[in-house]
């Protein structure tokens, strides 16, 4: 007997695509994706009549090449005149587990229009250097097949693009404060610590979301959204998007099980 038509139309789920950077056809293929996805998202910066493509545009490619970047370390290596943050990241193949790359960075209060950056976004910035200079050891080749220059933005001589980065006050008005705004002051460095007291979200976290969202029941534009902020998510933001993640596909396979 012929099986039920209303039987095929279950078996029929959108399918996620993923590439191994291995196979040089299917990079291609990743390429013409990461064209209209940077481009529609307009993850890059036109600087100087040339388009730079973003860190989060990076995160991407790597992202659908089963890589993601694991921060090794970002070490204060400041002076009495000077803020300036080193940070290495390594890439992490999630098929293998092997490294694959890795890249350093540094930022310094010292570069164009970092004058006044606070001691915090130094080193955030010094972290989104290292990701993107890490991939573009790798896949250069993709970002310029992609059609942009296989430099990340983060690493020209540009400071519009760190959402973090906000210019602190300046010292010479520091001196003139009156005591009323020393509270302030005291909160802005508070959060300062905090900030570089943040446990990311750990290489294994990272693993498990992205075997969630690979998931035929999870839709392009939520991996998308969620792929774009995985490397802020500290571990307790990891640990509820793993459990949220969870909880939808077990809902929606329940719904799909129900109407077959």
């Amino acid at each position: 007997m012929n099986q039920p038509n209303k039987e095929t139309k279950v078996q029929k789920k959108p399918k996620i695509e993923s590439y191994d950077i291995a196979k040089s056809d299917e990079t291609l293929h990743l390429a013409v994706d990461l064209a209209k996805f940077i481009k529609e998202n307009r993850l890059y910066q036109n600087i100087q009549g040339k388009e730079y493509v973003n860190v989060e545009g990076w995160q991407y490619a790597g992202s659908r090449l089963g890589i993601l970047p694991v921060v090794e370390h970002v070490v204060n290596i400041s002076s009495d005149d000077e803020i300036k943050y080193q940070a290495k990241v390594n890439l992490l193949d999630l098929r293998s587990q092997q490294v694959v790359g890795a890249g350093f960075a540094i930022c310094s209060n010292k570069e164009q229009g970092k004058k006044y950056y606070q001691e915090f976004a130094i080193a955030s910035m010094a972290q989104t250097r290292a990701i993107g200079k890490a991939y573009r050891n790798i896949l250069a080749w993709v970002i310029r097949a992609a059609g942009y220059e296989p430099t990340p933005t983060e690493e020209m001589d540009y400071g519009g693009n760190e959402s973090a980065a906000k210019p602190a006050v300046p010292t010479e008005k520091k001196a003139t404060m009156k005591s009323s705004t020393a509270a302030p002051v005291a909160e802005a460095e508070n959060n300062e610590e905090q900030s570089a007291s943040v446990r990311y979200a750990s290489a294994k976290q990272k693993e498990e979301i992205i075997r969630l969202l690979n998931n035929p029941t999870i839709t392009r534009q939520e991996k998308t959204k969620m792929l774009l902020n995985i490397n802020r998510f500290d571990e307790e933001r990891a640990a509820q998007a793993i459990e949220k993640l969870t909880k939808v596909i077990e809902e929606r396979e329940d719904g799909q099980s129900a109407a077959a």
